[in-house]
Order: structure tokens, then C-alpha cells, then sequence
């Protein structure tokens, strides 16, 4: 799955890797999906070959229709019943992401929520399978919400409803028939041009949403709510008798103070960026290689639900770790120069997972600026195993230790390639999905942030794991592996208790970070970066909810921190450990 086409690789519990939508989904809604919420070609294809083979056909042609679309209507009805927000019964509304140029469908079963995703596809047996599914429920439980761009001539100012009423004409044309036109635009939609979209896309004024430009992400659901989105959804499938208010209290509360609050703190993001692009500019400031795009986004995330519990407006500098290295000193100054001072002038340094050698020394460079000038780093999956290869470098006198994985035939491998993994098969091969750690001492700051529980469970992706056979040399060293699996053979967080938050961890802690339930671990480093932490490890109970109606820009604001999804007991810390804290969203580069 290219990240270029799908957004980052989001990994689920289960294992199953999936696009960015999905993991938006997840996050947003706080719910657990699993692979099957997610429908590809391959999938779909997979499934009516293994029927056939089956004799499930009886020796009939297998065709594109019935069998293939049949296989998709199949797959939406057995997972839309399926709970995924931990509640007893099947789910009464599924959500159905078509992606491609088709938009989303809405598919109700009674009323509560689930969620599918039909993926990034454009290809015509799903559009032809939702059709024929529309037919197949009958009104009322089924609604086609069409996801369309009206554009701004800048010249002029004019909005432009070409683009909509063809797309809309293209979907009648397939067998779908829009029952609510979303618009995204830069500025609230005219009544003229809601008018024009009622003549001729033949939806009703009350059906055509604008989604226009917002200050912060948080304004969404708040946008949605104005217009009385949800009622025209709930009034389609006849849901108004048993549907709730919606209670965005704690959304008002959060897109206000994203607004209010200004006080800064830097992150330098240290990783394979490629250099400037003019079309990257705009969005992202660089263009970065595949890997480390689609993990950036999901980082960047994780980064801004910490900093709300910090009261500080998030900035993160890219800093190419290439840019980092003595070569670069050599071929070009001005950009080494530029990224040490980047480095030098955060509050905190990230180093997030990767693939190849490229940069690597850079990234080993930057995690040794942290360590020698007690500059809180956390470190990723591949973040964590540099840190470990410069601790053995540098405090160990090891001067030839790497990673098997640079170096297969290095005489010091601190990183090793997993026992259970296979080096001929790249597909599906990695340690994927939800795995339990175990601390090995209570104090500890992962432990601590973690809310003293005994053991965490957090999803992983990699291949290569740091050499169980050196651990005792490390730990003699001062370096404490704090977190291990099962087996006490792998090691999952390593920190340096002497330093003020110098962290590494095998896992993706960023995949179950929320919007108001901050990862514990990227709160400790805004927390350590802005000097909160210890004032927050002093009080490792679970901080409160926002009181609606009580925030100010220098307010103290404490969302609830979850202990992996899964609310724990809490108590109130005192307002005067935070006094100093501000928190800003920027939302800049999200695009709905």
C-alpha cells in the first residue's frame, strides 16, 4: 500500500494494516476496528477464489456480477453487525467509506455506530455492489452522503459548482443517487450557489453541507452540528425517535482553546526527509521518503493530542538527519548548519520509526545531542534501537556496534533480526498488531505516565529487535531496558533514569493516541519539553475533563489520559502544576 496513494500505514490490534481514513475513524470515534473493517480488491477477489475452490458455485462461471459484488454486499452486512465501541449487541448504523472520487455512504441496521471502510478504490464493482446494496435494503436504510470540492476562482472570488454537478451526474449515472451533498470549500457556501446546487443536483437546501476552511480540526463536528447535519442524516433513515442529542461539549471546549492559546514548544522531528519541494510547500514543508511520510502524519497527530493536555501550541521542525551528517558538512554547509540549529533550538526531539540505512548516522548523531545535553528524546521503533546503538557507541566504547539490519555482518550487532521473522517473504512478515509489556520496575517513568499499572499493551510493526544477548552489558552500562515482553527476551522501553526524559520504545505508542486521550509517553515528552513532568509524575493519576465554560488562554485544561483506550480510576491534579501551561492546535495541512 503505497503511502503516496493511501495516506500512512495504520496498524490495527489485530495486525491488520490499513490507510489513514481508517485510523481517522479509530481516533476520532474512540472505538477498536480490526482488518475486516477494511475492504480491498485483493480481499474481495481472494474470497470468491476461495469459494470457488470450495465448490461453493457449483461449477457456475464465476463473473464480476453476481459474484464479486455479491462477495462485497456480504463482507459490508457480516462486520457492519459486528460492536466496535465495546458494547454488547450489533451495531445499528455502519459507516461505508468508498474512497476514489465516490464520496462515503451511510448505512443504517437500527442505531448505534459502526464503521467500515471500503478503501481507496475506484474501481466498478464496488460502485456497482453499493448500488445494487441500496436497492437491496430499501429506503431508509440507506443514505448517500457525496463528498464533493466546490473550488474558488481566486481571480474573482467566485464559487464554482461544475465540479459537483458532474460528479453527481457521473454517481446517477452509475446507480447511486446522492441523498446529502457535503462541499468542501475555502469559505461558507453562498445562498446562490446552495440554490444552484438544489436546481441541478436535485438535493434539498437542507442536504447541502458546507465544510469550509476552520482555525483548528476541532471545528468539525461543530461545523456539522450547526447545520443540522446529523438531522437530515437521522431523518433519511428514520432515526429521529431513538436518536441523542449529540454531546460535543468537550469538542467546544477543545476547538476554543486551540484558538485562545499561543505559547510554543518545539519538536524537531528528526527523519528521511528528501528536501524542499514548491508542492509540498504548502502542506507539509517537505517531501520526505515513503516510510517516513506515512508515519509522519499519525506522529504529528500524537503530538497535538499531548500538547492539549500541556497548554502549548505545537511546532514541529523537520530536520533532514542526513543533513545532520559530516558529509553534508562537507557537500553542503548552509543545509547542515541550518539543521543543527533547528536540532539546538528545540524543546524536544522525536526520532520516529524507518526502514534502511540512509540517515541513519544522523538520526544516531541527534539522539547523542540529546543524551549528552539532557534534551528530552523519545524514540520510535527504529528511534528507540539508534539510541541503544549510540548509547553502545559512545558510553560503551563499542565503536563498531550497528544494527544487523545496516550491517549484517557487523562484529557488535546491538539490533538483530527476529528469531520468528522470514528474510524472504517482506509482505505481512513483521511482528504486527497489539502486544503486551511488562515493566520490570515501578520506578520508572514510562511506568509512572503509564498510571503504575503493571503492564501495557501497545501495537508494533518491525522486523528487528535489540540483541537480548547484550542487554546485561547495557544495563551494567546505566542504560535501563524498564519494559520487556512475556518472555523477558525482548525488550520494549529502554530509559536513562539519570536524564531528564530520554525514552525509547519498540511499539507505535502514536497508533492509540486520541484527541483528548493523549499516548502517555508522547505526553511525557511535550511534558518534559515545556517543564511539566514533574509536576505530572507526581501525580500519575488520570487527569480530569475540561470544565465547559472555564477555559482561558492560560487556563489549566486536563483531558482524561487513558491507559490504552480504557478509562482507569483518576484523580484531580491541583491547577498550579500546570499554571504555566498552553496548548494551540494548528491544524495546518489537514484538509476535510
Amino acid at each position: 500500500m503505497s503511502p503516496f496513494e493511501h495516506g500512512e500505514v495504520f496498524v490495527l490490534d489485530d495486525g491488520g494494516e490499513v490507510d489513514l481514513d481508517l485510523g481517522n475513524y479509530e481516533r476520532f470515534l474512540d472505538i477498536k476496528l480490526t482488518r475486516d473493517n477494511n475492504i480491498t480488491t485483493g480481499k474481495i477477489y481472494q474470497y470468491v477464489l476461495d469459494k470457488e475452490r470450495r465448490g461453493d458455485y457449483l461449477g457456475k462461471t464465476v463473473q464480476v456480477v453476481p459474484h464479486i459484488t455479491d462477495a462485497i454486499q456480504e463482507w459490508i452486512e457480516r462486520v457492519a453487525v459486528i460492536p466496535v465501541d465495546g458494547k454488547e449487541g450489533p451495531a445499528d448504523v455502519c459507516v461505508i467509506e468508498l474512497g476514489g472520487t465516490i464520496g462515503a455512504t451511510i448505512y443504517s441496521r437500527n442505531n448505534d455506530n459502526g464503521i467500515l471502510d471500503a478503501g481507496d478504490i475506484e474501481s466498478m464493482p464496488f460502485i456497482e455492489a453499493l448500488g445494487q446494496f441500496s436497492y437491496h435494503v430499501g429506503p431508509g436504510n440507506f443514505c448517500l452522503v457525496h463528498v464533493s470540492l466546490v473550488p474558488v476562482l481566486n481571480v474573482v472570488g467566485e464559487q464554482k459548482t461544475k465540479p459537483t454537478q458532474h460528479s453527481v451526474r457521473g454517481l446517477r449515472g452509475l446507480g447511486l443517487t446522492p441523498n446529502i451533498l457535503v462541499c468542501r470549500s475555502a469559505k461558507v457556501l453562498d445562498e446562490n450557489v446552495k440554490e444552484k446546487l438544489l436546481q441541478f443536483c436535485h438535493v434539498p437546501a437542507a442536504n447541502i453541507i458546507t465544510l469550509n476552511d476552520v482555525t483548528n480540526i476541532w471545528h468539525i463536528p461543530l461545523l456539522l452540528r450547526d447545520q443540522k447535519a446529523h438531522e437530515a442524516i437521522l431523518k433519511i433513515l428514520n432515526l429521529q425517535g431513538v436518536a441523542r442529542q449529540p454531546k460535543l461539549e468537550e469538542w467546544t471546549d477543545r476547538a476554543k482553546l486551540c484558538d485562545a492559546l499561543h505559547d510554543p514548544v518545539r519538536i524537531a522531528m528528526v527523519g528521511k526527509y528528501t528536501g524542499l519541494s514548491d508542492s509540498y510547500l504548502s502542506v507539509w514543508k517537505v517531501n520526505m521518503s515513503s516510510y517516513q511520510f506515512m508515519h509522519t502524519l499519525m506522529h504529528e497527530q500524537a503530538l497535538l493530542h499531548a500538547t492539549v493536555a500541556c497548554h502549548k501550541k505545537l511546532v514541529v521542525d523537520w530536520v533532514p538527519s542526513t543533513d545532520l551528517e559530516d558529509d553534508t558538512a562537507k557537500e553542503a554547509p548552509d543545509a547542515y548548519k541550518a539543521a543543527w540549529n533547528l536540532l539546538k533550538g528545540a524543546d524536544g526531539i522525536l526520532v520516529p520509526g524507518g526502514f534502511g540505512d540512509r540517515g541513519v548516522q544522523g538520526k544516531i548523531l541527534a539522539a547523542k545531542y540529546a543524551r549528552e545535553n539532557n534534551v528530552p528524546y523519545l524514540g520510535i521503533c527504529l528511534g528507540m534501537q539508534i539510541a541503544v546503538i549510540e548509547f553502545a557507541r559512545s558510553v560503551m566504547n563499542l565503536r563498531d556496534a550497528n544494527s544487523a539490519e545496516f550491517d549484517p555482518d557487523t562484529r557488535t550487532p546491538c539490533v538483530v533480526f527476529m528469531p520468528e521473522g522470514s528474510k524472504t517473504h517482506m509482505g505481512g512478515t513483521m511482528r504486527l498488531g497489539s502486544r503486551r509489556t511488562y515493566f520490570q520496575v515501578t520506578d520508572c517513568k514510562a511506568a509512572k505516565l503509564y498510571g503504575n499499572v503493571s503492564y501495557v499493551d501497545e501495537r508494533h510493526r518491525h522486523r528487528y529487535e535489540v540483541n537480548p544477548d547484550m542487554v546485561p552489558e547495557f544495563e551494567s552500562a546505566g542504560l535501563a531496558f524498564v519494559g520487556k515482553d512475556e518472555t523477558g527476551k525482548r525488550m520494549e522501553i529502554i530509559e536513562l533514569p539519570a536524564h531528564p526524559y530520554f525514552v525509547g520504545v519498540q511499539f507505535h505508542p502514536e497508533f492509540k493516541s486520541r484527541p483528548g486521550q493523549p499516548s502517555a509517553l508522547f505526553l511525557g515528552l511535550i511534558a518534559a519539553s515545556c517543564g511539566q513532568l514533574d509536576a505530572l509524575l507526581q501525580n500519575p493519576s488520570h487527569l480530569s475533563k475540561p470544565i465547559p465554560g472555564r477555559i482561558s488562554s492560560n487556563g489549566v485544561f486536563l483531558p482524561k489520559v487513558y491507559q490504552n483506550g480504557h478509562q482507569k480510576g483518576h484523580t484531580h491534579m491541583p491547577a498550579k502544576s500546570l499554571v504555566n501551561g498552553n496548548y494551540y492546535s494548528n491544524a495546518n495541512g489537514v484538509h476535510v
